[in-house]
């Protein structure tokens, strides 16, 4: 499979979320704080409940197979199994994330929407990033699975 330049940008963005993740279980509060986490989970972490780092650690695990996948459907690893399935359901939950959280956000007035705007926005270039990528790999991935 050629290199797919939007693929391996999407595989990179995954990673680089995946170790903001990590970082936060690393670095704690102070850094979930910047990063937006709510603030009950958080003080509930502080008092003692390990909840947010095990949530932290399953969205962190979840985004580095997700660029694993891109990485593969780049062509920078073996292929993995239900490539297509995967890259699509990859893109759809960016994507989704990334438009649906707006109008949601839109009808609430509380003090965390500026950062569900601005995530938004992240995980919506995100998702642009991933369609791109799979529309493009689009035909190698059906060839490889006839």
């Amino acid at each position: 499979m050629t290199r797919n330049p939007w693929l391996v940008a999407g595989g990179l963005l995954s990673v680089a979320a995946s170790l903001i993740h990590i970082g936060c279980i690393v670095e704690g509060p102070s850094w979930y704080r910047v990063f937006g986490a709510p603030e009950p989970l958080i003080r509930a972490f502080e008092n003692g409940d390990p909840t947010l780092h095990w949530m932290t650690a399953g969205i962190a695990l979840m985004l580095a197979i997700w660029s694993a996948y891109a990485f593969a459907g780049a062509g920078l690893i073996r292929r993995l199994p239900l490539m297509r399935t995967a890259l699509v359901g990859i893109t759809a939950i960016y994507l989704a994330r990334g438009l649906l959280v707006v109008p949601v956000a839109a009808n609430l007035s509380y003090e965390d929407a500026p950062f569900d705007y601005w995530s938004s926005g992240i995980v919506l270039i995100f998702g642009l990033v991933y369609a791109a990528g799979t529309w493009k790999a689009w035909p190698v991935l059906m060839a490889k699975a006839a």
